[in-house]
Order: C-alpha cells, then structure tokens, then sequence
C-alpha cells in the first residue's frame, strides 16, 4: 500500500511541475501615489494612499517597476470598437491558462480529492492485483481532470464570449458606471480590464482582467488596476470588489498586499456552463474568493 501511495504521489508531482507558470491575472490595482479626489457623498477615505498600496518590495525595487512602464510607453485608454477582437483574443487565451492550473495545480489545495484518488489507486490494485494498471490509475485520474477542466471551461468561455465579451460598447461603454479600458503598448494592445457598477450597494466590480503573456512583468496589470480605482473613485463608489477562481498563493498575497481585504471562500463554486454530472464533480472543483477594498464610510 505505501508503495501504491508513493507512485501516486510521485506522479502527481511530475505533473504538477511540468505546469505552465502562466495564469491570468483577474485583478490588480496599481501602487502610484494620486491626487485625493473629494467625493459629494461621503468626505471621509477609510485608507490612504500610502496604506492602500504599500510597496510590494523596497523603494528602489518599486521606482524600477516604475521607470520600466514610463520607459515601455504602456498607456490606458477607453476601450473602442476597433478593439473588440483583440480584446475578445486578450481575455480567450487568458481562460484557456486556468485548464492545466485547475487541474493540475489547483489539486495540491484539494486534500480529500487526493485523499479519493489514492483509495481508487488501492482498490485498483485489490481488484485486478496488476501492478503494472495500478502504476497507470494515477495518470488516467490526472487526463481526466484535464478533460473535465477543459470542458467546463471552454463552456464558460463560449458563454463570456456571447454575453458581456460580444459587445463590449453595448455592454459596459454605454451604462452609466461602467467601463471598459485596454493597455496599449507601443502602437500595441496588450491588456484589459472593465469596471461594473452595483448601484443597490454603492460598489463597483472589477471584472475581465487580462494581459498579453507576451508581455507581463511590466506593470500592465497595476496600470488597469489602478485605472479601475480611480474611476471609482470618481464616481463616488463606496468599495471596489472582486472575485478569483486563481489558484497561484502569489495572486492572493498581491491582492491583500494593495489594501485588498478577503472576505471568505465559496468552495466547489459552480460556474456557467457547469452540468454538475457525477464524473464533472469528481474531476473538476473550483474555490471563488471574494475580496473586497473599502474606499469610503457608509
């Protein structure tokens, strides 16, 4: 048995390091200092500048992040109708990196999941008394997470795609509180992000963020982010929300690190497309945190 568990786990850890590094990044705000902007609403800020962004690493590591996006020309505009194919490209193959990270990576979070596979690798072993089957359960079990984390998922995409995705000026340009904004890098689009408003609670969504692989590592991401932040606060938002299925330990310090707050998980999260069969449930399994950062007093 510990020689059936040992195999297990030997091939599950080939596997989870054969992973892509890459992910897409749902959300970030960036950690420039700005101007106050005095709302009607309310006066007075929950957090400043300085605590809502402290520096990620020291003075000088944060003036290079800096100086690296002045020095790539990376700007923020609003997005326009000439983008929305590119836009449309951005955000697909930012999907399509949460495959191999939900089902592989996103395995090392799920210990009773482990705990399953490791039962079935026995019983395998009982019922058949074949070493050379039971050698192989492990990798059938890891395909079928694959398989199952890749339909789920291009489901969800195809559902994105033919809803707020497929028209984008309709969608966030046109109501009031909403928004759509694309980096562009020399001449370049190579990120986006858009901004949803929630009237009921007086808070804004920060939704759809993503970056050209391509070009990550140049603070593209802080840019939108902090694009989405100052939109809310001009618009008087109360708080600006978010949500991740992002598996990676380094995406939830960051967001905690800007001034981000997590306020709890959804485990087993369904998402659209989802048709909650026996087989999806046992090979595909997500976790939605929801975190939140507080602008102003209610």
């Amino acid at each position: 048995m510990c020689f059936l568990f040992c195999s297990f786990s030997f091939s599950l850890a080939n596997c989870m390091h054969c992973l892509s590094q890459k992910m897409v990044c749902e959300t970030k705000i960036v950690a420039d200092d700005h101007d106050p902007i005095h709302g009607s609403k309310k006066d007075s800020m929950i957090v400043s500048s300085a605590q809502m962004w402290p520096p990620l690493s020291p003075p000088s590591s944060s003036n290079n992040m800096e100086e690296n996006v002045k020095k790539d020309n990376v700007y923020i505009r609003e997005f326009h109708p000439s983008d929305q194919e590119v836009a449309c490209r951005i955000f697909s193959e930012g999907i399509m990196e949460r495959i191999p990270n939900t089902a592989f990576r996103g395995l090392k979070s799920q210990p009773q999941t482990q705990l399953l596979y490791v039962i079935i690798t026995i019983m395998c072993f009982v019922v058949t008394k074949s070493l050379l089957l039971t050698c192989c359960v492990p990798l059938i079990l890891l395909g079928m997470r694959y398989y199952f984390s890749r339909e789920v998922i291009l489901r969800y995409l195809e559902c994105a795609l033919h809803t707020d995705m497929s028209d984008i000026e309709q969608y966030y340009m046109k109501p009031a509180g909403s928004c759509f904004w694309v980096a562009v890098l020399d001449g370049n689009v190579v990120g986006i992000v858009a901004a949803k408003g929630n009237e009921e609670d007086n808070s804004v969504e920060l939704r759809r963020m993503s970056v050209d692989s391509h070009y990550r590592g140049k603070g593209i991401a802080k840019a939108l982010g902090r694009k989405v932040l100052e939109f809310a606060m001009l618009n008087n938002y109360s708080s600006i929300i978010l949500g991740t299925t992002a598996v990676k330990i380094a995406a939830h310090k960051l967001y905690e690190s800007l001034g981000f707050k997590h306020m709890g998980v959804i485990y087993h999260y369904t998402l659209p497309g989802m048709n909650h069969s026996i087989l999806e449930r046992m090979f595909f399994q997500l976790r939605y945190h929801r975190y939140r950062l507080q602008l102003r007093e209610e």
